[in-house]
């Protein structure tokens, strides 16, 4: 008896999940469909993005703090993509690393690639050279730990426009040298706070947070915004990014905050 009710209760909970993202979906055609829809245990996704996107303005900022409200800032995860004694190390990409930033990151570049009118590829000069932006935001970790920094760097709508978004496009995906990759849908990808940040605290991104350049996504929790930056990949639609996205291991693709 026990084990029937335990049976019923579940198919009741999945059933009841599917009538709520029902009600969240009316009105919307499959492209305007998150990627993890479909997947009942990635309903949880499904019903965040949902309703993050009918709740809030698109534009909504996240909050933004004085010079007087910065903090420490631990450096987790990839310390140094070239360090092979670090579990993401690549024996190909992390010599490259290296060797990169050994030279100063003179020869490093961003490629950006895929939906667009005219791939490219920006050295960090050039990313310094667009329209810069600075904002004291709190990074808020999946750990449970919060930290707040000041970040300069160029709005990745610019680098985007740039490289000229295509009609079609709707997710940008970002690949890192210390072997991880995550992607954001391309309401996200213009917001306003969303930038490629190549200064922190008033100084050169240092090597624990993601030298030379790295993802500053303020809107969802830490682990969207990708340290270590080496390109960006416009995608008409969703990828899972394979074994080095946040999905193979059991995260959800959007955590909005």
């Amino acid at each position: 008896m026990k084990k029937e009710l335990t049976i019923t209760n579940r198919r009741n909970l999945v059933t009841g999940l599917a009538s709520v993202s029902g009600l969240l979906l009316a009105g919307c055609s499959s492209k305007e469909l998150p990627p993890t829809y479909g997947n009942v245990l990635r309903m949880g996704d499904l019903l965040t993005y949902r309703a993050f996107r009918m709740l809030l303005p698109a534009k909504s900022l996240a909050r933004e703090y004085n010079h007087g409200d910065i903090t420490s800032s631990p450096a987790i995860g990839t310390f140094n993509p070239a360090d092979p004694h670090q579990g993401l190390y690549n024996a190909e990409r992390g010599p490259l690393y290296d060797r990169l930033r050994a030279a100063g990151f003179a020869d490093w570049r961003l490629r950006v690639e895929g939906r667009v009118a005219r791939p490219t590829s920006f050295s960090l000069a050039d990313l310094k050279a667009l329209p810069s932006r600075t904002q004291i935001t709190k990074h808020t970790c999946e750990e449970g730990w919060s930290a707040i920094s000041e970040w300069t760097g160029v709005p990745l709508r610019n680098v985007l426009e740039a490289a000229g978004i295509l009609p079609s496009a709707r997710f940008v995906n970002f690949y890192a040298y210390d072997d991880t990759a995550e992607g954001i849908d391309m309401l996200d990808a213009l917001h306003p706070q969303t930038i490629l940040a190549y200064g922190m605290n008033g100084r050169d991104l240092p090597l624990g947070h993601g030298a030379p350049l790295r993802l500053r996504f303020e809107t969802q929790l830490g682990y969207k915004s990708v340290k270590f930056l080496d390109r960006i990949v416009v995608k008409d639609e969703f990828d899972d990014l394979g074994k080095i996205g946040s999905l193979q291991n059991g995260w959800s693709w959007y955590v909005g905050i």
